[in-house]
């Protein structure tokens, strides 16, 4: 039978000595859970140390990042390619043990957790993806998505807003084979934590619709144990088990203590706490029967060994369906994307259409999700203004037992950044590629979530409409000024700014084959008209001819050029037009992406921005971002905006064609 004590010590044994040699981290938190990780990893959880990326594996958050030890002592214990040695590089440079934990660094961990708050609402797209697979892949007599995902939490998450929304959600969703465990310890940085958070989490996650088991003790593993079998047992609800733990347990003069939660404990009181512990080995030695207590390796794969036989007799039942499970599994699109994406963008630059460029985004959504089941939109509370929704993604409902009806656009309510937390979640889950809208303003609300999908490299996708001033009259509160600028500054990001109807389906076209790059289109509330092009091949570089001298019939070559992003480019065609009515030849650039230009080889750059033509840049936002394509001026707006009809706007703000036009000749005049 193995030894529960000597499993948790183990845990606390590795936290502290980790921590101590990287005169760095957070010992307490680990030690304090160390009974709720044996309780779940050593008894319920359903994983394969061999393979981490096994389909229907039990997923795990460490919500509560800081506790980051934790899962690395987890991970090497059962048998995770994660040797002692990462251990005892913990927060050391290249290692795979960050201070925080990172999917795609560190075999088995599922999402990067650290930002307080976003772990959990990741879990809960982590629920929510797996509960909409079951019901899309499982067949009588053949389930070959049933897992549960597991997520440990602190104080600090539930004080952080996003919580509140992501709780609220799961209990609306009805997410059963979610299951959190409260690490209560009363602890934070600052101290005791009651003077500053009253909050009674109990009565808070019951009115969100969750069973709530406790308070037990979260030293006892027996009745951790038998809390999370009850939580799995719920047929309709998602469960929080509140466990009661002190932080740094059995440390004697650190436990309990705002001392423990962020710093070493120090040699003494190591060594006073292996003696009250009863550890004898020194420091990062673990015996060999802890490790053969711990180790999961055997069990893993018999588990994945009996999925495998499952599957393969889904696979001989349901073949199509096996390999679109396979397909949507590993991320890849159909086949016949490629053409579908071309017809899109063709038939756009057919029909011309002078519309929004948010109306732009819902016709090609159209053809998306008509080619891709795996799309999964929805909205915060916007979607007739987002216009996210088409007629294959009806509103995702479920009844009073849980059960979904198979719709494809989820009502987010009021809930920006945990609508972005929760569509990481589901990408991170795989099988679908969640997108979701609200207004470019209320990105803020979103950013950190956006960030942490760049960090993560997954692919979700962000629209954001009524993206300028030209929302007119909802005033400065709501018009976007900094946002494009700051979205460009996130690494990995891919931020769009389209134009017209096919720039907005190439853009489209774009995020969804970006694998491993999250994606913000910026869309516009305004009617814009279709700029008539030569070819679409060059849109998907993020810049692009799309007018020349030649074309208003002047025979000289350009020497200005204007480059311009979303409706500002009809300002620009204007702008060249009045300017060759006075033979002055200039070339108008569409860079609907900033960040997809910036990766073209210098060849491209160069001939788009030829070296030694005067470059003027027209944008309805801040003008910094611009001047590193060498801009001689910039048409922009480093004021917020005003309460009015936007054409009175572009007026008062100087976007007319006369004002550019203006622009031009004063740069070619010095």
């Amino acid at each position: 039978m193995a030894n529960t004590r000597q499993m948790a010590n183990a845990i606390r044994a590795l936290a502290m000595d980790a921590v101590q040699q990287a005169n760095s981290g957070h010992p307490g938190a680990p030690m304090g859970m160390a009974e709720m990780a044996v309780a779940l990893w050593g008894e319920h959880l359903r994983h394969n140390p061999l393979n981490p990326q096994w389909p229907d594996r039990d997923r795990f958050v460490l919500s509560n990042g800081h506790a980051s030890m934790l899962i690395y002592a987890l991970l090497h214990l059962t048998g995770y390619k994660l040797p002692l040695q990462e251990l005892r590089n913990f927060r050391q440079l290249h290692s795979k043990t960050a201070g925080h934990p990172e999917t795609g660094i560190t075999p088995g961990v599922e999402t990067t957790t650290g930002p307080l708050g976003q772990g959990v609402t990741n879990a809960v797209g982590l629920a929510l993806a797996e509960k909409l697979l079951a019901r899309e892949f499982n067949r009588e007599g053949h389930t070959v998505v049933d897992h549960h995902t597991y997520v440990f939490l602190g104080d600090g998450c539930m004080m952080e807003g996003i919580s509140h929304e992501a709780a609220s959600l799961a209990g609306a969703w009805k997410l059963n084979k979610l299951i959190a465990l409260y690490d209560d310890n009363g602890i934070s940085i600052d101290g005791q934590v009651q003077p500053w958070y009253p909050d009674n989490p109990a009565l808070r996650f019951v009115s969100y619709g969750w069973n709530v088991i406790g308070p037990i003790s979260g030293h006892d593993v027996p009745a951790v144990s038998e809390a999370i079998a009850r939580a799995k047992a719920s047929a309709d609800k998602p469960t929080l088990i509140i466990c009661k733990t002190s932080i740094g347990k059995g440390s004697p003069n650190r436990a309990n203590t705002a001392k423990a939660h962020g710093e070493p404990l120090g040699a003494e009181e190591i060594k006073l706490t292996r003696e009250a512990l009863g550890w004898t080995h020194g420091p990062f030695e673990i015996p060999a029967d802890v490790y053969a207590d711990w180790d999961a390796k055997t069990a893993g794969t018999e588990r994945e060994a009996a999925w495998n036989a499952r599957f393969a007799a889904y696979a001989a039942d349901h073949p199509e369906l096996a390999a679109e499970f396979k397909r949507r599994m590993a991320g890849e699109l159909p086949k016949q994307f490629a053409q579908v994406a071309v017809d899109a963008a063709v038939a756009a630059h057919a029909k011309a259409e002078t519309v929004a460029t948010r109306k732009a985004s819902q016709i090609a959504l159209e053809a998306f999700t008509g080619a891709l089941p795996e799309l999964l939109g929805g909205s915060a509370d916007l979607t007739g203004s987002n216009l996210t929704n088409t007629s294959h993604t009806p509103a995702l409902r479920f009844d009073a037992q849980g059960k979904g009806n198979g719709g494809r656009h989820i009502n987010y309510g009021v809930r920006e950044f945990g609508m972005a937390a929760v569509m990481n979640g589901i990408a991170l889950h795989g099988g679908y590629i969640p997108y979701g809208g609200t207004f470019l303003t209320f990105s803020d609300y979103s950013r950190n979530a956006i960030r942490m999908a760049a960090l993560m490299k997954q692919r979700v996708i962000h629209v954001f409409t009524h993206d300028s001033i030209g929302l007119g009259e909802d005033g400065p509160t709501h018009q976007s000024v900094e946002h494009a600028a700051s979205l460009r500054l996130i690494p990995n990001l891919d931020v769009w700014r389209p134009a017209d109807t096919a720039e907005t389906a190439v853009a489209w076209a774009v995020a969804l084959q970006n694998k491993a790059r999250p994606t913000a289109l910026l869309l516009s509330r305004q009617n814009v008209p279709y700029a008539a092009k030569k070819d679409l091949g060059d849109i998907s570089r993020g810049a692009y001819v799309l007018s020349e001298p030649a074309d208003l019939g002047l025979k000289r070559s350009a020497q200005a050029v204007i480059i311009a992003t979303g409706s500002e480019v009809q300002l620009a065609l204007k702008a060249q037009d009045l300017l060759a009515a006075q033979k002055i030849a200039v070339r108008v650039v569409s860079m609907p992406s900033t960040t997809a230009f910036d990766r073209q080889k210098p060849a491209y750059k160069q001939a788009v921005l030829p070296t030694g033509l005067p470059r003027i840049a027209v944008e309805m936002g801040v003008t910094d971002g611009w001047w590193k394509y060498g801009c001689a001026a910039v048409v922009g707006l480093d004021t917020y905006g005003e309460s009015a009809p936007a054409p009175v706007l572009f007026k008062h703000f100087g976007f007319t064609p006369e004002n550019v036009a203006d622009t031009v000749r004063a740069v070619l005049a010095k």
